[in-house]
């Protein structure tokens, strides 16, 4: 017998490390992350009022790129990982992928971001900026688990492919992208530090 492995969710998975000066630019990044939290009064009214423990500018600011030279430099880099990606997913491309939103998030010790998925676009992301001892993983949810009904749990020590739940531990520097249908969430922030991390999409 065989079995034929259908309709793979495919993650990817990069990082920025190798990029000449990468300890510098992140530290640059971390610094322009930290400036915006503290002076974008509008993002934080938006994280009060929505409960987000820390500071995210996505809800509040739309033009990291043309703001600060820092993110514009993130962008050009994101943008060569995109098109990488959309190609290993074999994807019948008009145009090269289009950077459509860019966001910050500090998570503080505590915080949390429930599931969710990202809708208008196609892939999605995050750069990990910060990620102290404790800091969250990235939780992602197998698409097929609301039409599982009667399935069986899985044994423990089943292949990551089989579990219904995938809890991937970036650190400083790492690229995650998937496609944006995929259900994620962040955990808990067990660190005792902020957890900071950049966050796009693709259209």
């Amino acid at each position: 017998m065989s079995l034929r492995p259908l309709f793979v969710t495919q993650v990817y998975e990069a990082s920025l490390a190798p990029v000449p000066g990468f300890d510098g630019f992140n530290a640059d990044l971390a610094d322009a992350c930290r400036m915006l939290a503290g002076e974008d009064g509008a993002g934080r009214a938006w994280c009060k009022a929505h409960g987000y423990r820390g500071y995210t500018s996505y809800g509040s600011l739309n033009d990291l790129p043309q703001r600060l030279p820092e993110f514009a430099e993130l962008k050009k880099h994101l943008d060569r990982h995109a098109l990488a990606y959309a190609r290993a997913l074999n994807f019948d491309l008009a145009r090269k992928p289009r950077l459509d939103t860019m966001w910050v998030n500090i998570l503080k010790p505590g915080g949390a971001h429930s599931g969710h998925i990202h809708p208008h676009a196609f892939l999605s992301g995050t750069v990990y900026v910060e990620v102290p001892d404790g800091a969250s993983a990235l939780k992602l949810e197998d698409p097929r688990l609301p039409m599982m009904m009667a399935r069986p749990s899985v044994v423990p020590d089943a292949p990551e492919t089989e579990q219904p739940f995938v809890y991937l531990a970036p650190k400083a520097g790492t690229v995650l992208m998937w496609e944006s249908w995929l259900r994620h969430e962040v955990p808990m922030n067990a660190a005792k530090s902020d957890r900071i991390s950049i966050s796009f999409n693709y259209a």
